[in-house]
């Protein structure tokens, strides 16, 4: 199971979930933030073999001006993110905020965003590894270039990942991805992260400090509910907005198929009445989910 936003992680989840046969891997966001990204997995059934995690504020430059060093720290301090991920039209983003210079990559890029990288090899024969990533991306659709710089880093370094995976064990690993893109399916990060082609030259290799790269993914990756009929509506519903910001993405169909999904409510559902969170559903994102067959 995959976690976006979570928080209390060591206070409660861990041990509760421990309680119920889960082993963890957490990461909290960088800053002042108290969530983070979260992956709990059955250990009678999986074994993690290896783990990362990245930190989207890699992308900022590294060549900083000196005479500009405390203004910048000053302003990568501030709070700039919705406390619980919502877009524009949420009660939150009514509030004034300043996210300092919007021209500066050096505070562009600095929105304290995470992610997870993790390799579990199953227990029962034929024991396949798969690798599983969990991701929380900026949410704001006016810094749309920011969002699209960490979609391009998340896939160079789940490509990265699974290649060294790979080569220590000795395997082809499956590849899932999963998170809160805070991105619909028009976007251009969801249509960079299902069709692999980037229309825009924005992203890491334009506004940040990694070497110039193809404006195609490197990794061939599939969205689950696309891939079974469509995606869903929504899975964030509040007074404010609805739309589709969440997804599970895969690689290799031929080698992993889904045979089940978790159904969402239609926006007549009654349990999803005057918007989310409620006394059903205790976050304003629905969770998804699949069983999937591996071949």
């Amino acid at each position: 199971m995959t976690f976006q936003e979570l928080d209390e992680f060591e206070t409660f989840y861990e041990g509760n979930m421990d309680k119920e046969g889960y082993s963890s891997v957490y990461i909290q966001r960088s800053g002042r933030k108290r969530d983070g990204c979260g992956i709990f997995y059955k250990r009678e059934r999986t074994e993690l073999i290896l783990e990362e995690t990245i930190e989207y504020n890699d992308l900022v430059p590294a060549n900083e001006d000196p005479e500009n060093s405390d203004k910048v720290k000053d302003e990568e301090n501030i709070d700039t993110n919705n406390s619980d991920g919502t877009l524009p039209g949420s009660p939150q983003t009514d509030l004034p905020e300043d996210r300092g210079d919007p021209n500066d990559p050096r505070v562009r890029l600095k929105r304290d965003c995470v992610g997870l990288l993790t390799a579990f090899k199953l227990l029962e024969p034929p024991h396949h590894v798969i690798v599983l990533a969990n991701t929380h991306i900026y949410w704001d659709p006016d810094w749309a270039d920011v969002k699209l710089a960490q979609a391009k880093y998340l896939l160079l370094r789940v490509t990265q990942f699974k290649d060294a995976v790979s080569e220590r064990f000795s395997c082809k690993p499956i590849v899932i991805v999963a998170g809160d893109f805070n991105s619909q399916p028009g976007d251009e990060v969801y249509r960079y992260l299902t069709s692999g082609i980037s229309e825009s030259s924005q992203g890491y290799s334009s506004i940040g400090n990694e070497p110039e790269a193809s404006e195609r993914s490197p990794i061939a990756l599939h969205s689950l509910y696309s891939f079974i009929g469509g995606e869903p509506p929504f899975t964030n519903y509040t007074p404010g907005f609805t739309g589709t910001l969440d997804y599970i993405l895969f690689s290799n169909p031929e080698h992993m198929q889904p045979v089940r999904f978790l159904r969402l409510p239609s926006v007549e559902s009654p349990d999803i009445q005057g918007g989310l969170p409620n006394e059903n559903h205790p976050s304003d994102h629905l969770p998804i989910g699949a069983d999937f067959e591996i071949r």
